[in-house]
C-alpha cells in the first residue's frame, strides 16, 4: 500500500513536469500493486476499512484523475478504477489543490490561458463536489476539504487575475513604445 501510493505521488509530480509517458508508467505499476491489495481486501475485509488503503486509494484516483484533466480526456470512473466512491471523492477534491499547482507553473511560463483553464477546472470540481448535499453525510473529511477548496480556489482566482492584467499591461506599454517610435521617424 506503501509502494502504490508512493506511485502515485511520483506520478503526479511527473505530471506537472509534463513527463505524461513515465507518469503513466508508474500508474500501470500502481494498478497491478491494486490489484493485489483488492485481492488481500476480499481475504481480509479490515484492511480495507484501514486508513493507509484509504490514503493509498485517495492517492492513486488524485494522479489518475489529474493525467486525465492535463490530457484533456474525460475523468476516469471510479468503476474502471475499481476504487471505493468515498475514496474517489475524497481524491478528485485534492485534485483542485493540483490544479492550482499546475496553474502556477503555467503562469510561471507565461501562459495564462492554460492557468485560466486550470482554474475553470478547479471550480467545476468543487461545484459538482458541492451539489452532492447527501456526500458531506457519507464521505468524512468532505467538508472540510471543500471549504479548503473554496479558499485555494479564491486564491488561484486572485494569482490569475494579476498576471492577465499585469500580461495586459506589459503588451499595452510595448504597443505604445512601438507607436511613440514611429511618430520620432
Amino acid at each position: 500500500m506503501r509502494k502504490a501510493t508512493r506511485l502515485s505521488k511520483q506520478a503526479i509530480l511527473l505530471i506537472h513536469q509534463e513527463r505524461l509517458g513515465e507518469a503513466k508508467k508508474l500508474l500501470k505499476e500502481a494498478d497491478k500493486l491494486f490489484s493485489t491489495i483488492k485481492k488481500l481486501t476480499k481475504e481480509y475485509p479490515d484492511l480495507f476499512y484501514s486508513g493507509i488503503v484509504n490514503a493509498a486509494f485517495q492517492e492513486y484516483a488524485e494522479a489518475r484523475i489529474l493525467l486525465c484533466l492535463v490530457e484533456e480526456k474525460p475523468l476516469v470512473a471510479t468503476e474502471t478504477l475499481s476504487i471505493p466512491s468515498i475514496d474517489y471523492a475524497l481524491g478528485l477534491a485534492d485534485v483542485i489543490g493540483e490544479l492550482r499547482r499546475r496553474a502556477l507553473d503555467m503562469l510561471r511560463k507565461g501562459k495564462v490561458k492554460i492557468a485560466e483553464k486550470c482554474l475553470e477546472m478547479m471550480e467545476q470540481i468543487h461545484s459538482e463536489l458541492m451539489a452532492m448535499d447527501d456526500a458531506y453525510m457519507l464521505v468524512p473529511g468532505l467538508r472540510r476539504k471543500c471549504d479548503v477548496a473554496r479558499h485555494v480556489i479564491e486564491t488561484t482566482r486572485g494569482d490569475i487575475t494579476i498576471e492577465a492584467r499585469r500580461t495586459s499591461l506589459e503588451h499595452s506599454i510595448k504597443k505604445l513604445e512601438k507607436t511613440l517610435a514611429k511618430r520620432k521617424h
